[in-house]
């Protein structure tokens, strides 16, 4: 069993989809929830799933919890503070993210939340979808482990079409997480491979 450690900025629906995989067929265990937002919804999910939930934005003490508490993995979902290098070298290939868009296409420094559906929208863009790759020095641009794609329809607005990427979201993240913890990662310069 790995030890996750899940940091998230607000509602944190996907960390409810992996506190349900972990219930059902990921070999981890979430130990922490940490959230830079003293008002996310998300550290209410991880009190009521009697995971230890903390508000903390002092990157030094998270690091410091985060060895405290053995952690194998750590999964940025939905956390909208850019981690420093220091952070990421600290837990080199043992981070990963979640993006609501299909990487390279927006993504970056700016690129989060409903701002990327709009930029897709505003663009004309035909295909988006959602990205979980490893974090690196740079803003969304490690190592790619998964990805999938959402039709744009003609009709779609900011809000239905967020809906239906989340969606997306849940999915693979919980199949990243777990391929993570059943070791079948392995990172090539800057592909990742599934070893089934």
């Amino acid at each position: 069993m790995l030890n996750i450690a899940v940091m998230i900025s607000g509602s944190g629906s996907n960390l409810q989809s992996l506190i349900d995989g972990c219930k059902d067929d990921i070999n981890g265990d979430i130990k922490i929830v940490i959230s830079d937002n003293k008002e996310a919804y998300g550290l209410t999910r991880a009190r009521e799933n009697k995971i230890k939930a903390v508000y903390e934005k002092d990157e030094k003490k998270i690091i410091e919890m985060l060895k405290n508490e053995n952690i194998d993995l750590i999964v940025l979902a939905g956390y909208l503070k850019i981690i420093s290098e220091e952070f990421v070298s600290e837990f080199k290939d043992k981070i990963i993210n979640i993006h609501p868009s299909l990487i390279p296409s927006f993504c970056g420094k700016g690129y989060y939340g409903k701002i990327v559906h709009q930029k897709v929208l505003e663009y004309g863009a035909k295909i988006t979808g959602a990205t979980v790759h490893f974090v690196d020095e740079k803003a969304d641009n490690g190592p790619i482990i998964i990805q999938e794609a959402v039709e744009v329809e003609d009709v779609d607005t900011v809000d239905t079409l967020q809906k239906r990427v989340l969606h997306v979201e849940h999915n693979i993240l919980k199949k990243a997480v777990k391929l993570f913890c059943d070791e079948k990662l392995e990172i090539r310069g800057r592909r990742v491979l599934i070893n089934e």
